[in-house]
């Protein structure tokens, strides 16, 4: 179990974590950037639940106060083709405790699994989801942001013509492609980085 120690007490950092081990804790009420404090904590059991789902938390006490989610995309996404690929779901930091390292150290955590050598992990960052009202940054400074904290796990951004991506020019897919991944996982991730020349 990793420590850190910050200014507001010491924090510890969990996981991979089954059903059992996140039921007792409590979620920090402000860890509530995509639904409220209380739906996202049955989120991250329900991830827990799934057979690639992979759930890394920071502690205080007996309170999340960060998470990072790992699971399959979602079935009506060009992603889910892939065999060896999973997506970074979520990352998120209570308000209370933003600029600790806290982000950073769980990243760093949860690649110490060696399970995540065996894929190809990408995270699409939408500028919508981000805090930047909590943050006090721009849409480009959030987007810097992202950009070193995650290169600093070794993502690296990708163009891809994703739609979704392609919808705003802050928006952006992060890639890692893990130490195990055979030609034949990268040739067939490349393969959907570009698809809009197959409907032409």
């Amino acid at each position: 179990m990793a420590i850190l120690a910050t200014p507001k007490g010491q924090v510890e950092f969990l996981g991979p974590l089954i059903r059992e081990s996140i039921e007792p804790l409590d979620m920090n009420k402000n860890l509530n950037n995509f639904r409220r404090a209380s739906r996202q904590k049955e989120a991250l059991l329900q991830v827990s639940d799934l057979p690639e789902g992979i759930v890394y938390v920071a502690k205080h006490a007996n309170e999340i106060i960060g998470y990072v989610l790992f699971q399959h995309p979602s079935e009506f996404g060009r992603w889910n083709k892939h065999p060896r690929l999973l997506e970074l779901g979520a990352i998120e930091i209570s308000r209370d405790w933003k600029c600790m390292g806290i982000a950073s150290k769980l990243l760093h955590e949860a690649f110490k699994n060696p399970e995540l050598e065996e894929y190809i992990v990408i995270t699409t960052e939408f500028y919508w989801h981000w805090d930047l009202e909590g943050s006090g940054l721009s849409v480009w400074q959030y987007q810097r942001m992202l950009k070193k904290l995650f290169g600093s796990v070794g993502f690296k951004r990708r163009h891809t013509d994703d739609p979704e991506i392609l919808e705003h020019s802050a928006n952006m897919l992060m890639v890692r492609f893990g130490k195990t991944i055979t030609d034949v996982h990268l040739k067939a991730f490349e393969d959907l980085t570009y698809q809009a020349s197959i409907f032409v």
